[in-house]
């Protein structure tokens, strides 16, 4: 709850509790707050022990912090019922933009390459089929290229 209050912060804090309450009634204060927030640890603790015991056995896992939907959706993705860690384990990520950098410039993937046709084709800029270097730019545009269109420019 307090996890960003630093030392600094904290002094201040207590000098302005110090000021406010005065030195001789600052103690009281104190087990007031505490004991109030005793209270309502214990209500809530008791508001959920109710819930639980009306929502019957079936429900005797339920927590409440599932509720929260970051704890819900990283506790049902956490197991591996769906097969999500052998998904996210066999993509490559290079070898997919490959193949679709080859697919938008018209050449032939590796994976055809490897089923029958002969060699790798050779783009206009003379880079070979599958292996293209996308932090390279070319500096002029032959004369009968287009540019490239970017659709998430327009």
């Amino acid at each position: 709850m307090f996890n960003d209050v630093g030392p600094l912060e904290l002094v201040t804090l207590v000098v302005l509790a110090v000021l406010v309450f005065g030195p001789d009634k600052l103690p009281k204060m104190i087990q007031d707050v505490t004991r109030t927030i005793r209270k309502i640890r214990d209500f809530s603790e008791s508001a959920k022990a109710d819930i639980r015991d009306e929502l019957g056995p079936e429900f005797k896992d339920f927590e409440f912090e599932d509720l929260n939907p970051k704890t819900f959706i990283r506790k049902h993705l956490d197991n591996d019922e769906l097969g999500l860690k052998e998904i996210r384990n066999g993509f490559d990520l290079k070898k997919e933009m490959a193949e679709v950098t080859d697919v938008v410039h018209g050449r032939e993937s590796d994976s055809s390459d490897a089923s029958g046709s002969s060699g790798a084709t050779s783009s206009s800029d003379g880079t070979a089929g599958g292996s293209v270097d996308m932090t390279k730019k070319r500096e002029k545009l032959d004369a009968d290229e287009h540019p490239p269109f970017d659709a998430d420019a327009t």
